[in-house]
């Protein structure tokens, strides 16, 4: 018979005043389910540290961890949610039959940073939920490391990130020069999002193939919002998330958090200290 943490289930059925036939319809409803989240949770994390791991080498790294699962099962789960099991390397295509639209060089790299509205960074992250998971977009202003924008929806498709980029314009206003950095995501080359940036002046930069470290300001945020917000709660649903996000992002982060490159101070004090400067020397040009 079943055991759930030291109970029969017949007997927490009985506690619960629940019918054990309603009990083990929902076990079997919602078991399989987050059954495959927590596994596609670990798998995220394994491929997130080993960017070029196969479905062979995860499945063998979550057998040193102690999980026990199929080949199949991992490459089924990898295959179905591919984008999501290769983050730091999602939709990185260039001009293939698969992805049709423009990608373009690094240019963040010649940007010297004297003030705010000169490089923005974007990137996307998930969040886990008990059975799915949500989607984080957000935008940074690459000098004070303050988040101008952000959106979290249920898929990856390209409203999320323009969500996120409406959010920043609506923010603060800019001027025409200002560069957008990001990867080569199909959210970010595909036409609505490169004729929404064209539309505002922006110089368009994308990070080389494979090369993560081309947008390193974006993946420190996120990498403090999963280990400072996200793996701290278990959000029950997507309005709890989006409530949670948005304290830390806009009021803990952005206002409280000190940051060690800002002098350790928060980004919005930063910003008040450190008002624009007369532009980006030496930096791109359309």
């Amino acid at each position: 018979m079943m055991q759930l943490e030291g109970f029969q289930a017949s007997h927490a059925c009985d506690i619960a005043r629940v019918s054990r036939a309603g009990f083990y319809r929902h076990y079997e409803e919602h078991e399989p389910r987050q059954s495959d989240v927590a596994l596609r949770d670990f798998i995220q994390q394994i491929v997130l540290e080993n960017r070029f791991y196969g479905y062979r080498r995860v499945a063998a790294e979550l057998g040193r961890r102690g999980v026990v699962v199929n080949r199949k099962r991992v490459l089924r789960l990898m295959r179905a949610d591919n984008l999501l099991a290769v983050r730091k390397q999602r939709f990185v295509f260039t001009t293939d039959s698969q992805h049709g639209y423009a990608v373009y060089p690094n240019l963040a790299a010649r940007v010297t940073l004297t003030g705010v509205n000169q490089l923005w960074v974007a990137d996307i992250t998930y969040v886990r939920l008990r059975e799915t998971f949500l989607y984080v977009a957000i935008v940074m202003d690459a000098y004070s490391r303050r988040v101008v924008g952000w959106e979290l929806t249920e898929d990856l498709r390209a409203e999320l990130t323009l969500a996120a980029l409406d959010r920043a314009l609506a923010d603060r206003p800019i001027e025409p020069g200002i560069v957008h950095h990001s990867d080569r995501g199909v959210q970010y080359c595909c036409h609505a999002y490169v004729e929404r940036l064209q539309a505002h002046g922006f110089v368009i930069s994308m990070s080389r193939t494979g090369n993560p470290y081309d947008n390193a300001k974006a993946e420190s945020f996120m990498k403090t919002l999963k280990s400072e917000e996200v793996y701290l709660h278990q959000y029950r649903d997507q309005e709890e998330a989006r409530a949670s996000l948005q304290l830390f992002i806009e009021e803990v982060y952005n206002r409280k958090r000190l940051h060690s490159a800002l002098g350790y101070l928060p980004p919005d004090t930063f910003e008040q200290r450190n008002p624009s400067g007369p532009g980006v020397d030496g930096g791109p040009t359309q």
